[in-house]
């Protein structure tokens, strides 16, 4: 069979192929955490409170992850190109729409289009790359992908405050529109045709019932931070969560193309690889909720100011990630993903002890040692999951890998929020489910019980590599 190491013109273009995946896998994790900062800019100019303003960023996340292994499916049947190329056009109508503030309800539904699009690339990104680039460099270039979410999942409220210093809202979103366009030409110029393709056919009945068990479970967990987790409502989305659940499971034991090779999860290195990069996340986007609160409303700095801090952790990603993925091809995954999850641990650590009176250096030591963990984690952890399956799986390997990422992240606000407000409540005295202004000493101690639980996962994903490194080594053999 011919493959994309076969074909000199591909072989000649494929860091331009990467380019392109790259920059558009920025902008479509990117969107979903960019919104955090300007949610209160948006509550205002639409005139709606802060706990309906937050399904803005909650709807994107959840509609991505319920689509996420339907398009990996799609991609390894009819051609992970195709997904992605018609994945891009639809993000960047998705984001045009978004930026026409009628109402909070045209803007959710700008965003469901946007997550329908992102959801597409994200589900072909990493299989694309695996197919394209040769083994001796595949480290370098999935690396490079890993960066490049890890840059947009935490780099939005950054971006975000710098944008709103100059622009209004709506140019949150429009700024992907010219650099959508950038990477849709590049891609026109350099992708090549899908040469691997399935032509199995879609299992429905399993992506039906798997996106209502992803979005009952988080509608639940945002309604209940809002009602209470004693109300029918969210008690009810719960049950419709678990039933959706069970019922995918066994349409996916009976399908003969499942949604879901179960199978596949039997990869020791591919399915511990997965939960270390779920726990990763998860502690990441607890940073991204947690501290815009503390420097805009703790610490009383400027959204912009706020914003150029919060750049310190994706500027040392930029520098990071291609020396990370350089040192993959070269010294193997290991030392790297230890030492990167060691890093991350050090940063909650030190989160924890944070409060009004503390320096910026010390805000800015924290994330900077932060953004290097990232930068050395994310490239071999990556490598790791799309080196350890099949050609046939890297589709759905891809979009499992995507779907952890983006699990995480709304794991991340859904939990980093639940706790806060509880630490918040239980300082108070009564419930808390927002600032509370002229108490900046009820936030802190939400926020250290916050990052005392971040601190306890990066811990467990450290826990499980050293256990997956001593019962079997790395996908790459090093």
């Amino acid at each position: 069979m011919k493959t994309y190491q076969d074909d000199k013109r591909v072989q000649k273009d494929r860091w331009w192929i990467l380019v392109s995946v790259a920059m558009f896998t920025f902008m479509s994790t990117l969107d979903g955490s960019i919104v955090n900062i300007a949610l209160p800019t948006i509550s205002k100019d639409l005139k709606v409170p802060m706990n309906q303003a937050e399904w803005i960023v909650s709807i994107y996340l959840m509609v991505v992850c319920s689509c996420l292994l339907l398009f990996g499916k799609i991609g390894d049947s009819f051609g992970k190109i195709k997904v992605y190329r018609i994945g891009t056009v639809i993000f960047i109508l998705g984001s045009l729409l978004c930026g026409f503030n009628h109402s909070l309800a045209f803007l959710l539904f700008g965003r469901i289009v946007q997550a329908f699009g992102a959801s597409m690339t994200m589900a072909t990104n990493s299989g694309i790359i695996t197919e394209v680039f040769p083994l001796n460099e595949r480290g370098r270039a999935l690396g490079s992908i890993g960066a490049f979410v890890s840059l947009g999942s935490i780099a939005g409220p950054g971006l975000g405050g710098l944008i709103l210093a100059q622009f209004s809202w709506p140019y949150i979103f429009w700024i992907n529109v010219p650099v959508g366009i950038f990477t849709i030409l590049i891609g026109e110029k350099f992708l090549p045709k899908d040469i691997t393709l399935s032509g199995k056919r879609i299992d429905l009945a399993g992506f039906f019932t798997f996106a209502i068990a992803i979005m009952t479970f988080f509608g639940g967990v945002f309604i209940g931070q809002e009602l209470g987790f004693t109300h029918l409502v969210p008690l009810l989305l719960f049950a419709v969560a678990v039933m959706a659940l069970i019922i995918f499971i066994r349409v996916e034991k009976r399908e003969a193309a499942p949604l879901i090779t179960f199978g596949i999860f039997k990869n020791k290195i591919f399915t511990m690889s997965l939960i270390t990069a779920l726990l990763i996340f998860s502690a990441n986007f607890f940073v991204n909720v947690v501290i815009p609160f503390y420097l805009q409303n703790a610490r009383g700095l400027s959204a912009s100011y706020a914003g150029l801090l919060m750049m310190v952790f994706p500027l040392m990603m930029v520098v990071g990630a291609p020396l990370s993925g350089y040192m993959t091809d070269r010294i193997g995954s290991k030392p790297l993903v230890l030492m990167g999850l060691a890093l991350l641990s050090v940063t909650q650590l030190l989160y924890i002890f944070m409060d009004i009176k503390t320096p910026i250096w010390f805000y800015i030591v924290a994330t900077a040692i932060m953004g290097v963990g990232n930068a050395l984690f994310q490239s071999p952890n990556n490598t790791m999951i799309m080196s350890s399956v099949t050609k046939e799986n890297l589709g759905v390997a891809g979009s499992l890998n995507a779907f952890a990422r983006n699990l995480g992240m709304v794991v991340g606000i859904a939990l980093s929020t639940t706790i806060l407000y509880s630490g918040m409540s239980q300082a108070y005295g009564k419930r808390v489910t927002t600032y509370i202004n002229g108490r900046p000493d009820i936030f802190v101690f939400g926020m250290r019980v916050t990052f005392v639980v971040a601190l306890g996962l990066c811990v467990a994903a450290l826990g499980l590599t050293i256990i997956r490194f001593r019962k079997g080594g790395t996908s790459n053999g090093k």
